[in-house]
């Protein structure tokens, strides 16, 4: 019985917490673009690597959650192949704290070849893009366990896809 007791007692201090939690970042509204630090590091990063002789292009930053919906019904509702297992409100992109990135080559084209060297250096291009952007604090969804999501780079500053629903913001992490 002595167990039980303080199960419970422990189960109401958490929910308590947790409730307080969400109770304090609640009434903030959801992000409208890119945080600064993603916007100055996505500049950085298009800067980089231009200067290696590759260029990017940013294919995708700062999307707002019924874009997500809408993403995320392709190859389900929609035409085309699933690119997204993120609903609205589910994507680091609708926090503004993600982007998406492709190589542009010299023809202008561009593409999502993982192995294409423009810059002749014999190192991937992509690869490439790739380090500069951890260097400068991004994760690569190419490292994602369960959906390789190659073109993928997002800044979390720490904060689960559950603490940003509920209104925490990377300021509320970084001081």
């Amino acid at each position: 019985m002595k167990i039980r007791t303080i199960l419970v007692f422990l189960f109401i201090i958490v929910s308590g917490y947790l409730f307080f939690q969400y109770q304090k970042y609640s009434s903030r509204p959801m992000p409208t673009e890119l945080h600064p630090i993603v916007e100055e590091s996505k500049e950085e990063l298009v800067k980089q690597a231009d200067e290696i002789g590759i260029s990017i292009i940013i294919t995708d930053s700062f999307r707002s959650a019924e874009e997500q919906d809408a993403i995320y019904q392709q190859g389900r509702e929609t035409e085309g192949t699933i690119v997204t297992y993120a609903q609205g409100g589910e994507s680091y992109h609708n926090y503004g704290l993600a982007i998406d990135f492709a190589l542009q080559t010299n023809e202008n084209n561009v593409i999502w070849d993982l192995e294409y060297d423009g810059n002749q250096n014999g190192e991937s291009d992509w690869m490439e893009v790739v380090e500069i952007a951890k260097d400068l604090g991004f994760t690569w969804g190419g490292d994602f366990t369960r959906f390789k999501d190659y073109p993928h780079l997002q800044m979390d500053f720490g904060l689960s896809i559950r603490e940003l629903k509920w209104g925490k913001r990377p300021e509320d992490v970084i001081d």
